[in-house]
């Protein structure tokens, strides 16, 4: 199985304190396939763990490990992030969720690990729809 992965999980992963780390923790560990995610959702992720230098690492860990794959962003797949980010503008719709919905219309991966089930209800590829793993 191949999934994206999102920033809140990604952040309930490291977080004891998060409200859903357990939930999350245990979704990972029995997890198995490829996990994508971009070099958006890791900044996103880095920023939001600002708190601790050690969080911060153990997330650039997931990816210095194996267990992330970022899908860097090209330009074309940039003109595509801002054609969507104006479609969703009432959300509205951040960088980081954009390149995931871009990555999803470049590779055909529909699973998403998020926590957002809000907004990845509601994004479209074409009349692909997210299905959300946690």
């Amino acid at each position: 199985m191949r999934i994206l992965m999102d920033t809140g999980p990604w952040i309930a992963l490291i977080d004891k304190s998060e409200g859903r780390h357990r939930e999350c923790v245990a979704w990972f560990s029995h997890f198995r396939g490829d996990i994508f995610s971009t070099e958006a959702v890791l900044t996103e992720v880095l920023y939001l763990l600002n708190f601790s230098f050690k969080a911060q690492a153990a997330a650039m860990d997931f990816v210095l490990q194996g267990a992330i794959t970022l899908i860097p962003t090209s330009p074309e797949s940039l003109k595509y992030v801002r054609k969507i980010m104006k479609k969703y503008q009432d959300l509205p719709m951040d960088f980081a969720d954009a390149t995931l919905v871009s990555v999803a219309r470049d590779s055909g991966i529909f699973h998403i690990a998020t926590l957002d089930r809000k907004d990845f209800g509601i994004y479209r590829v074409g009349r692909k729809s997210f299905s959300n793993a946690i």
